[in-house]
């Protein structure tokens, strides 16, 4: 791994209306890993994804992709610099095909010069989504939207990938199946920055996590070093610090 952030998000404070979500917020995803966001809900994990997205835009502080300051950029011109997000939820077009979603999502230029590439890979990771590419979408289970959901970000060719609650609501042996992916996905050279309820499991499969708790960054490590701090033992797995 390089030592040089890709992304680097340097003290920023960012408010939905007149209310404060996140607060001198700093993180450093670094060049190929797995690194995971963790924290209670309404914790700011979300808004934080949306803000690297240009969805929303610090008050204060510098947000910087590849040496780049991207902090006031809008959502498209994030996506054609490299990232992408898969929203919480899924999001998928209902009503369109399997393939015409996953075709959606190489629109920016740099994509649409390697759709054929990338919808090969999509369906090398995820082969059902290639068995009923003529499907509507809404017919799918809710593994299979998920597995679509994160084909269709794979298709903006991203450096990074910005995932949301990747396994709400889905059964364990899907969520495996997922993680599985991911890893290929990392394997193959794009970096993952990925929100997750289970924090167990999160903390299996990234490499590196930070705990947010509302809207401030508690804690941040190798996910290894976490799984064993006595804060986080009590905090997400219940379990008493030894005295």
């Amino acid at each position: 791994m390089a030592h040089e952030p890709l992304l680097k998000i340097r003290n920023i404070d960012v408010f939905h209306g007149t209310f404060q979500a996140l607060w001198d917020v700093s993180v450093e995803v670094r060049p190929g890993e797995m690194l995971a966001l963790i924290g209670a809900n309404t914790s700011g994990k979300t808004t934080l994804l949306d803000t690297i997205s240009g969805i929303l835009h610090p008050a204060h502080g510098t947000i910087e992709f590849a040496g780049k300051d991207i902090g006031r950029l809008n959502p498209y011109q994030i996506v054609d610099l490299g990232i992408t997000q898969v929203p919480e939820g899924r999001r998928i077009f209902p009503e369109m095909s399997v393939l015409d979603n996953l075709l959606i999502g190489s629109y920016c230029a740099n994509a649409r010069r390697c759709k054929a590439d990338n919808l090969k890979k999509v369906y090398g990771h995820f082969p059902k989504l290639k068995e009923r590419k003529k499907q509507t979408a809404k017919n799918l289970s809710g593994g299979e939207q998920q597995m679509l959901a994160i084909g269709r970000g794979l298709m903006a060719d991203p450096r990074l990938m910005l995932i949301d609650e990747m396994s709400l609501g889905l059964a364990p042996i899907v969520i495996d199946e997922i993680f599985k992916v991911l890893k290929k996905i990392k394997e193959r050279g794009t970096t993952i920055f990925f929100v997750e309820q289970n924090v167990k499991r999160t903390l299996q499969e990234a490499d590196r996590a930070y705990i947010l708790e509302t809207g401030r960054v508690a804690l941040t490590g190798a996910a290894a070093e976490l799984r064993e701090n006595d804060q986080v033992k009590k905090a997400y797995f219940g379990v008493e610090a030894c005295t």
